[in-house]
């Protein structure tokens, strides 16, 4: 996949295309559904298109309100890195700032719909909106679609199960959703919504070392990280370093056994394994919630809790295994 950081970088003779646009925060399975549906009106165009995928850098809420604007559920990073794995050609991500906010949804269309990507097809997602103020929707698109010799397709909302929609009663796939999901600790749904496990990314760092005095060994994720970090609690899941997938019991919260714990902390404690993992850039995935962050009043009483949390989150990733 090419990126491209401005317009500037992007090659005079770029296209033709086709092009989708958006905040894509989280690629939940939404997403991957407009992406693979432009992947393949490319294929079938009598001209050999080129996918290209055009976001921002942050989320215009950031800027334009920012009391409204909702944490991210992925990185930039993170979801380049996704775009990249769905087979897109190309991405564009813009800086989101006080000019390009002015930008009406006839000059967004003329500069980089049509300027920069030389489009043929534009696809879209429910509720488009787009310029200045967000008063561009799909009926603008379309007027500008043949103002300018482009065709444009706009999809219907991806529910939760696949092949359903909001008329059957599911639940619609979208990043506010997964968000509350995540907040709540409902781990299995947000995953099948997002159509992977929820994750977090960051360096390890050093700790108190509580959890190895304990014989429960944890990895201390620093907490500027990327991802959204989900409920207080317990979760059976996995950390991923260096492209070693293994089981982990993970904590999440601000240790209310002991004081002076200052800020939420994401600690991953490797099931059967000692790492020095200190200084890596590791991810933790998200499985399911074992249990809430709980206040014990004496540290034997935790010890015994963690042995209990290890077991259970050994039934829940040998469940996940046999399933798949």
């Amino acid at each position: 996949m090419q990126f491209y950081s401005s317009l500037a970088d992007v090659p005079a003779n770029f296209g033709p295309s086709a092009v989708t646009f958006g905040k894509f925060d989280g690629f939940h399975r939404g997403h991957r559904h407009i992406v693979d549906s432009l992947r393949a009106e490319a294929r079938e165009a009598s001209l050999r298109l080129k996918t290209i995928v055009i976001t921002f850098d942050r989320n215009p809420l950031s800027l334009l309100n920012p009391e409204r604007c909702p944490e991210s559920l992925t990185s930039n990073a993170q979801k380049a890195e996704l775009l990249a794995e769905s087979g897109v050609d190309a991405l564009l991500q813009l800086t989101f700032d006080h000019e390009f906010s002015t930008l009406s949804a006839a000059e967004f269309v003329e500069r980089i719909i049509v300027g920069m990507a030389h489009a043929k097809v534009v696809l879209v997602g429910p509720d488009t909106r787009f310029g200045a103020k967000g008063l561009g929707d799909f009926s603008t698109l379309v007027e500008l679609a043949k103002a300018h010799g482009f065709v444009v397709h706009q999809l219907a909302p991806l529910g939760d199960a696949e092949g359903t929609d909001q008329s059957s009663g599911t639940a619609r796939v979208s990043s506010t959703g997964i968000r509350k999901l995540l907040a709540a600790g409902d781990l299995p749904t947000a995953a099948r919504q997002l159509g992977r496990f929820a994750s977090v990314r960051s360096i390890v760092v050093h700790g108190s070392h509580r959890g190895r005095t304990m014989g429960y060994p944890t990895a201390n994720l620093h907490p500027r990280l990327e991802g959204f970090i989900p409920a207080d609690g317990v979760y059976a899941g996995y950390l991923v370093a260096d492209g070693e997938r293994m089981p982990a019991a993970i904590s999440i919260g601000n240790n209310p056994t002991f004081d002076g714990v200052p800020e939420r902390q994401v600690e991953a404690h490797v099931l059967d394994r000692d790492l020095d993992l200190y200084d890596k850039i590791v991810s933790v995935e998200f499985v399911e919630r074992v249990r809430g962050m709980t206040k014990f009043d004496s540290f034997d009483e935790l010890v015994v809790q963690m042995g209990h949390d290890t077991e259970r989150v050994r039934e829940v990733l040998a469940a996940v295994t046999a399933a798949h």
